[in-house]
């Protein structure tokens, strides 16, 4: 299987704008310098993490969605991030991957992050997603879900892996963000997967600071990408798919996994 090439964009988000926000964006996508397969963005991407849907959800392809596709048909690349929709009358912070062909997936956040109040705001999705490029597994989840790790929970069944890389988004604020640094590097060893998380940097409308400390990390919890702290960045890397089957193979762990489904 050949090379999955990641790039990780790590920005400070300007509260409620989608304007500032795209712009800023779309200069470090045009600025990502030579190929790759799939970029990823923070959690709500386009407002930071706001609590007024009913002011700035769209539709499932309105401009936000328009923006991903003509980005990711210009770079020839899968781009994913969350950002609010409305669907028959609900709102959802949703994980959207766009590809250049203008096909789509998307994953609707389970775990609501109830401290600050967001299922009074949004409906809380029910099916989880494993999309696929070049042949990679790849499973999303959005920022709190970090914390439930039967949901995060790979399986190992007919010799083949749920999936091969686990994919976080996020608005993960500095004064939690050791347990940012420390369930992620968590979900990469007990999944035997790649592990990238996204965060944003700056301090949003409520005044909470943001470090970033997005990172990429191997099966053996080593940084692929290390994590970096209140700066803005966007750094690309490949994942070897040959050095994650070799780790799989001498360290089964995966035979002795524990069996169970998750009951909504």
């Amino acid at each position: 299987m050949q090379d999955l090439v990641i790039t990780l964009i790590q920005s400070d988000l300007k509260w409620e704008d989608k304007r500032a926000n795209l712009g800023k964006l779309s200069m470090f996508i045009k600025n990502i310098a030579g190929e790759t397969d799939l970029i990823v963005l923070p959690e709500m991407f386009n407002t930071a993490f706001s609590m007024k849907p009913e002011l700035f959800a769209e539709p499932l392809q309105g401009d936000t969605f328009e923006w991903m596709l003509e980005h990711s048909q210009y770079k020839k690349a899968a781009i994913a991030g969350s950002f609010m929709v409305k669907e028959n009358g609900h709102f959802f912070n949703r994980f959207m991957v766009v590809f250049p062909d203008g096909s789509h997936q998307h994953y609707d956040k389970r775990h609501l992050f109830r401290m600050g109040n967001e299922q009074l705001h949004y409906q809380a999705g029910q099916n989880p997603l494993i999309f696929e490029i070049h042949g990679w597994k790849i499973k999303p989840q959005i920022c709190y879900d970090l914390r439930f790790p039967v949901f995060a929970k790979n399986n190992y069944i007919g010799g083949k892996y749920d999936y091969d890389l686990l994919l976080y988004v996020a608005n993960w604020p500095a004064v939690r963000n050791k347990v940012w640094q420390s369930l992620l590097l968590a979900r990469a060893l007990e999944n035997q997967c790649f592990v990238a998380g996204v965060n944003r940097v700056g301090i949003d409308g409520n005044g909470l600071e943001h470090l970033g400390n997005s990172c990429l990390l191997n099966a053996r919890g080593e940084e692929l990408i290390a994590a970096q702290a209140d700066t803005q960045f966007v750094q690309t890397t490949s994942l070897n798919y040959a050095d994650l089957e070799d780790f799989r193979n001498k360290f089964t762990v995966g035979l002795d996994w524990d069996r169970f489904d998750i009951i909504s």
